[in-house]
């Protein structure tokens, strides 16, 4: 890899820009490959520069995944000009998308998730969240209250997700379409298991509606 001109920028702004490559390089490796060296390189700057805008290789991972994480959450932003049903799918299908694009970088969200490291654990959980919460608004906006059951039955939901769409990326058995439409179909019956019968009728309302086209 060449490496670029050295540019004179703020602490604030190279700190930003060490970020970004590192989320960049995410593309292409997991978390735990990104060394101090080829960042250092990408950027133009001496590795012991490095440290002068973080104190540690950790403390710069843990500030990668954190912005990967953002982006993967605006990526999948759903669409609020479209109908609650359609914009939820829309978001899902972006998040396909994204993992398809960014298998590494994902993966190494979700190891993260895994290891003992607190703050890369309250990353993945807010990430989580975050998305679940997506799903509990557009219930919300159809004139649905999900019972507390039906809460944690969604946030179920969402693991389930992650854990298909890793799993598809490695095989690819079958064709995306049938990916989408299986996640989707597979929403209202988890909240189906954990609700009152009113959630009948939000179940007849997803099930009837068509998977998105791309």
């Amino acid at each position: 890899m060449t490496a670029t001109k050295r540019v004179r920028l703020s602490p604030e702004a190279r700190r930003a820009q060490l970020i970004e490559l590192g989320v960049e390089l995410l593309a292409t490796r997991r978390l735990d490959e990104l060394s101090v060296e080829l960042i250092a390189q990408s950027a133009g700057i001496s590795r012991g520069l490095l440290f002068h805008y973080f104190s540690s290789k950790q403390e710069f991972h843990t500030e990668v995944a954190r912005a990967a994480a953002a982006e993967m959450i605006r990526r999948t932003e759903p669409d609020t000009s479209r109908p609650p049903v359609e914009a939820l799918r829309g978001a899902l299908s972006a998040f396909i998308d994204y993992v398809e694009e960014n298998p590494d970088n994902y993966k190494s969200l979700v190891r993260g998730a895994a290891s003992a490291d607190l703050e890369m654990r309250a990353i993945f959980d807010n990430t989580r969240a975050t998305m679940a919460q997506r799903v509990i608004d557009v219930i919300a906006q159809l004139g649905f209250e999900l019972s507390d059951r039906a809460d944690l039955a969604v946030h179920g939901w969402v693991a389930y997700v992650e854990e298909c769409v890793i799993r598809w990326i490695d095989s690819r058995r079958f064709d995306r379409e049938q990916l989408l439409e299986m996640l989707t179909k597979s929403l209202p019956a988890v909240a189906l298991s954990a609700s009152d019968d009113e959630v009948g009728t939000l179940v007849s309302i997803l099930t009837d509606q068509k998977p998105i086209e791309q």
